[in-house]
């Protein structure tokens, strides 16, 4: 193939999509997302009604929870199976995955990204212990997210399966080749030499290039900026022309480094600058800080955390308010460490930066339980102390890269509220919570409905795990929930009890929270060794 003949138009590049073929394509929530190119496969299948029945292969979430990622592909017969981490932020999907018109299986992220990297070295698959006791345990739910996926799991098309190596028993994830990729990067010249020096992040590019070459299969980049052959660096080059089939240069409206805000290109998020924080305006005294300020309690010096979306967040801006946050690195599972990490849709980055790992090795690491404490959120807590956060409510939206990050951190702290924050009047008087109005909304149940975090595989591998909230909080052990603290102002049979769907395990050293936590002025947080 010429070299000039690789930069083709979005259209030309819809059009090498054909029916039932399997697409991988990759991004990280709205970050390095290939828009240009999802939208041209939308526009196409709405033109002409082709391509149908794809397998869509993805690794981690991909869209903005309304019209950008994988929204573009929720329509009726374009998508017949779907292989990926996360379905929350493409709510679109959500009716062809719950009406079973998509076969949809949800496997952990850091698998999906090794994934790619076995795809292209022709590996058997990933064997790995992360997913043991979960939802994606073939002796659970074999990774299936609808009735169309179960079907084929019977059928002998399945993603996982169960598997014994010197005695001890595995989870064997298998590979899902792609027959075409879409992926993303800033510069690309003709040859299809790819950098990526404005993404943010460094995603499996690479290795879903050549788990696609190397399976015959065409690779198609996006890229910002086309620039004159030889202009690259050769040490920002990521992934080299020989990988690559066609470049699309995307218009500006559709590739980004993100869709978090109206700012196209955040220059922290890649280190180019660094952004005066300045002294950060404190968290207002209430329900969110009293158990961000419980969690902080758990950090050491010098350890590396890894805090979730949502409720945890607030541990970062707690460590900032009591200067402690300069004896920690924050990191992300999409391969940031240090800064601060961006909020909502930028969720990925991070402003000033220290160091950008790719995201394979991030998930390395992660397995191997470089994470000494992690912080994430909870929808469902059972009396076995697992945790559900991947499919509840009629809610769907996959594990990402929590059962990685649960299953190998030393440490695990899940946050949240007691119940649902709707119709609650919850105040604090005096250092003392008066729980006025609760909700009805139970979230600590007797079987949470999907297992995303398994008490029983913690209690075997000896992790120390907490349950933190503003009025209580539980610790994990041999006869499972165990509530060991309480919080000043509330009653057992008041406010505890009658909010759980069963009767915890009391310890016998019952204490009563910290006071500090409740009070306005700093703790004086001293982080031990």
């Amino acid at each position: 193939m010429s070299t000039l003949r690789k930069v083709i138009s979005r259209q030309e590049a819809a059009a090498l999509v054909q029916d039932g073929m399997t697409l991988g394509m990759l991004g990280f929530v709205t970050l390095s997302v290939p828009e240009e190119l999802l939208v041209s496969l939308e526009e196409r299948f709405l033109a002409e009604g082709h391509p149908r029945d794809l397998n869509v292969f993805y690794t981690s979430a991909i869209g903005d929870g309304g019209e950008h990622g994988a929204n573009h592909l929720a329509h009726a017969g374009l998508v017949r199976r779907m292989v990926g981490a996360h379905v929350g932020l493409a709510p679109k999907l959500n009716p062809l995955i719950t009406g079973n018109q998509i076969e949809t299986f949800c496997a952990p992220q850091g698998v999906l990204v090794h994934m790619c990297r076995a795809m292209a070295g022709h590996k058997c698959g990933v064997i790995t212990h992360v997913g043991l006791k979960t939802f994606c345990d073939p002796e659970v739910e074999a990774c299936c997210f609808n009735d169309a996926a179960r079907k084929a799991h019977t059928e002998g098309r399945g993603i996982v399966q169960s598997i014994e190596i010197d005695g001890r028993r595995l989870l064997h994830y298998k590979l899902t080749p792609p027959d075409v990729c879409f992926i993303k990067a800033t510069y690309g010249d003709s040859r299809g030499n790819l950098s990526m020096e404005k993404e943010g992040l460094f995603l499996e590019q690479l290795e879903m290039a050549l788990a696609t070459k190397n399976n015959g299969g065409t690779v198609i980049a996006q890229v910002d900026t086309l620039v004159e052959d030889n202009t690259l660096d050769p040490r920002s080059v990521k992934v080299h022309g020989c990988f690559v089939d066609y470049v699309v240069v995307g218009r500006p409206e559709y590739s980004r480094q993100h869709y978090f805000d109206a700012i196209p290109y955040h220059p922290e998020w890649t280190g180019e600058v660094r952004v005066p924080m300045g002294a950060l305006e404190p968290m207002e005294l209430g329900i969110r800080k009293i158990i961000a300020r419980r969690g902080a309690m758990e950090l050491r010096r010098e350890c590396l955390v890894n805090l979730g979306f949502g409720m945890p967040d607030g541990v970062a801006s707690v460590a900032g308010e009591e200067g402690v946050a300069g004896e920690m690195t924050l990191s992300i599972e999409s391969g940031t460490l240090g800064g601060v990490p961006a909020p909502g849709n930028g969720c990925g980055a991070s402003a000033d930066v220290e160091a950008i790992v790719k995201h394979t090795e991030i998930f390395d690491g992660y397995d191997g339980g470089s994470i000494d404490i992690a912080y994430l959120g909870a929808a469902q807590i059972d009396r076995h102390g697992n945790v559900n956060v991947s499919k509840f409510a009629g809610r769907m939206t996959g594990p990402g890269g929590f059962i990685n990050i649960t299953q190998n951190a030393k440490k695990i702290c899940f946050m949240g509220t007691f119940s649902s924050v709707k119709d609650t009047d919850i105040r604090l008087e005096n250092g003392r919570l008066n729980i006025v109005k609760d909700s009805n909304v139970v979230k600590f149940v007797p079987e949470v409905e999907q297992i995303t975090f398994s008490g029983d595989y913690a209690r075997e591998t000896g992790q120390e795990v907490l349950y933190i909230t503003a009025r209580a909080v539980f610790r994990l052990t041999d006869q499972g929930l165990t509530l060991v603290e309480v919080a000043p102002g509330a009653e057992l049979e008041r406010d505890i009890y009658p909010l759980m769907g069963f009767r915890p395990a009391v310890a016998a050293d019952l204490k009563e929270m910290d006071p500090r936590i409740f009070r306005p002025e700093k703790m004086g947080l001293v982080l031990q060794d």
